[in-house]
């Protein structure tokens, strides 16, 4: 099967620093994966060579075929869903507004876009009610789940996601991560998320690429990679989760 998104020999520095060195990636159309690896691994800056918010030094990313660099990088980010831990939702617009901008970017007429800020919004499970709504007005979680439904307004099929859930609280996070991961698979996304929460990658992600000093040091479906990684620092990553249920265990005496 031919890969979705394709990155090869893939470059940025940064002055003296490199922030990816020769990366090669191929993430095929379904799939779930999860970006981890310390603050400077490279993370973020792999997500944003594949919707053209970073240029490469060198190498070549390919989004469904199109050379990324090729593209227009308005159209491309119109077909890719965009979620950040800061949303990032207008302040003076409606919910319903923030909801539809990409949609009334692309020529859609008014029922339509009404049509799908009300299917999106029981999507992400909210009430119609807080179409209406400024983004203060929402609590975190709310403010997420908009972001969400903004990222999904135009239909596509890829979503890259930068520490969507980092900022909430860790029930509210549980919850939208699980949320997100069941409309992943009703509408058949492919989803690369950037975490530092190794518990939440190995629940969500169907693969993990971890990642190092701008490298790729392990690649691979969660319980495999623990079981064949020699990598100090993979395992370290990859043992977190267990490790802090064992204390938990401890701590409430289980």
């Amino acid at each position: 099967m031919a890969a979705l998104i394709e990155l090869t020999g893939v470059s940025k520095r940064y002055g003296a620093h490199a922030a990816l060195e020769g990366v090669g990636l191929a993430v095929e159309a379904g799939q779930f994966v999860a970006l981890v690896g310390g603050s400077g691994s490279g993370k973020t800056t792999l997500l944003k060579t594949i919707n053209g918010l970073i240029r490469p030094d060198a190498g070549r990313v390919t989004v469904a075929g199109e050379d990324v660099s090729a593209t227009a990088p308005h159209l491309l980010r119109r077909r890719i869903g965009y979620v950040f831990q800061e949303v990032g939702l207008f302040p003076h617009l409606s919910v319903a507004e923030n909801i539809g901008v990409t949609p009334r970017l692309l020529g859609w007429d008014k029922a339509r876009i009404a049509g799908r800020v009300a299917e999106l919004l029981q999507l992400v499970a909210l009430p119609p009610e807080v179409a209406d709504r400024a983004p203060a007005a929402l609590s975190g979680g709310q403010r997420q789940r908009v972001g969400v439904a903004r990222a999904l307004a135009a239909e596509p099929k890829l979503m890259l996601m930068d520490e969507p859930f980092g900022a909430l609280d860790p029930v509210t996070r549980d919850a939208l991560g699980a949320d997100y991961r069941a409309l992943h698979e009703r509408l058949g996304l492919t989803t690369i998320m950037v975490t530092h929460d190794m518990a939440e990658a190995v629940l969500l992600a169907d693969r993990i690429v971890v990642l190092k000093s701008g490298r790729i040091l392990a690649d691979g479906a969660p319980g495999d990679l623990l079981a064949r990684s020699k990598d100090p620092d993979v395992l370290a990553l990859l043992e977190a989760p267990k490790r802090q249920a064992e204390r938990l265990r401890e701590r409430l005496g289980a």
